[in-house]
């Protein structure tokens, strides 16, 4: 499908905010081209080292660019945004932040690992000491304006979407949106090249994209929260080898999710040369959390699922 416009990434900010003057209008139906900047908003770059992740000004991370009004959007409407393509940049980067992740606590120093990449998608990332990242370019953080005025933190996701980091919000998914304003205020950025259901780490690949998008609107259908569809099956780009699973059982579903992550990072220190921190940060990018057990009171179940076909 043809585009009708494009956004360049210049066009971008950090903060949802109902008062920034929209940088495109479109008809329902037409295709954009949005431009993406990573979400260190530059900070990092295919060169950057551990010292620039030490330096990194929080005050710009995860920018989006936009937004994009719909012409007819208005509150109880829903906008459909269906992803058709995606221009991957060949670079990114995975991080340990202090502070930020399922394991924090665990892993207060920073790490940094900078990928390359094919464009093309035909072969996984390498990851050094070992093992190999099957990627799916997606889009981390996509969403409308809110209602209440003012400027809001884009890192937690809400009713009108955010950051999702929803990695089926791939080529050929349609996302949908309850839109609280007029014209919607589409935005979109924290752009990935492979990740794991979790992102446990706090980190995917993040990886600058240029993304295509179709925009439709759905006229009263009032939706509580965002709801996607995917144009096929979402994990036989890496699901052919098997899985390693390791579980966490308790009443309580973060430390479930903990108990299960850390058995996996124990695996796979005791059966590769990869530090903790590495396999952390690499289980982030490949590994899936998944709740297997929610109703067996007063113990649920987690499961961690590592591909097989990561370490060969």
């Amino acid at each position: 499908m043809t585009c009708n416009h494009t956004i360049h990434s210049h066009a971008h900010h950090v903060g949802w905010d109902n008062s920034i003057p929209p940088a495109l209008s479109v008809v329902p139906g037409e295709a954009v081209e949005i431009e993406t900047i990573d979400s260190s908003g530059g900070q990092l770059h295919a060169k950057a080292t551990l010292d620039d992740l030490k330096a990194l000004d929080f005050g710009r991370v995860n920018p989006v660019t936009g937004p994009v009004h719909i012409e007819g959007a208005e509150l109880g409407d829903t906008v459909a945004v269906t992803f058709l393509d995606f221009a991957p940049s060949g670079w990114g980067w995975t991080a340990n932040i202090p502070g930020f992740g399922l394991l924090a606590d665990a892993f207060p120093d920073p790490a940094l690992h900078v990928w390359r990449y094919d464009t093309g998608l035909a072969k996984p990332a390498a990851f050094v000491p070992e093992g190999a990242v099957a990627l799916k370019p997606f889009v981390g953080t996509v969403g409308l304006a809110l209602a209440e005025p003012g400027s809001h933190s884009v890192v937690p996701p809400r009713r009108v979407g955010g950051n999702l980091d929803i990695r089926d919000n791939c080529k050929g998914t349609t996302l949908y949106l309850p839109v609280e304003v007029a014209g919607g205020l589409l935005s979109l950025g924290d752009t990935h090249a492979a990740q794991g259901d979790g992102e446990i780490c706090g980190t995917a690949i993040e990886s600058p994209m240029t993304v295509q998008v179709k925009l439709d609107l759905l006229k009263g259908e009032n939706l509580p929260f965002p709801r996607l569809e995917t144009s096929g099956p979402v994990t036989d780009h890496i699901d052919r080898k098997g899985y390693r699973v390791t579980t966490g059982v308790g009443p309580d579903l973060m430390q479930a999710s903990r108990d299960a992550v850390s058995g996996m990072i124990d695996w796979l220190c005791a059966n590769t040369q990869m530090a903790a921190v590495d396999a952390y940060m690499l289980c982030s990018v490949a590994g899936d959390l998944r709740i297997s057990e929610i109703v067996d009171m007063p113990n649920w179940v987690v499961s961690f699922y590592f591909p097989k076909s990561v370490l060969g």
